[in-house]
């Protein structure tokens, strides 16, 4: 019984997750730009520089041109760096952890 309950709520998440934040189809790395570019399924491209996300700052072009796309479309993955991230995360400007973008907010204020 437990295990339906959650079933059932996770299903219900994952349809509000659908009708709320549109899903990757397609990602890749620009070295052009030094930007990672997010096709979405709603015809937008979401970008994002690599040197503000966890875990990608100190990334070479090359550990960055491979990203996997999850099968749900919400999350990507660089699989040479072990980094993930979730797609609504991204969109909502959270590049990593609360810790981490906690003492990213710090220094940031701290140059200005």
């Amino acid at each position: 019984m437990e295990f339906e309950k959650e079933f059932e709520l996770a299903n219900r998440r994952a349809l509000e997750m659908r009708a709320k934040y549109p899903k990757a189809t397609a990602a890749k790395y620009d070295r052009a730009t030094g930007m990672v570019l997010l096709t979405l399924s709603n015809g937008k491209v979401f970008s994002f520089s690599p040197q503000n996300a966890q875990g990608l700052e100190r990334a070479s072009p090359s550990d960055l041109e491979k990203i996997e796309i999850s099968p749900s479309g919400f999350g990507i993955h660089f699989p040479r760096l072990d980094a993930d991230f979730s797609v609504p995360g991204l969109l909502e400007g959270r590049f990593g952890s609360k810790k981490w973008m906690a003492g990213r907010n710090t220094r940031e204020r701290e140059r200005w």
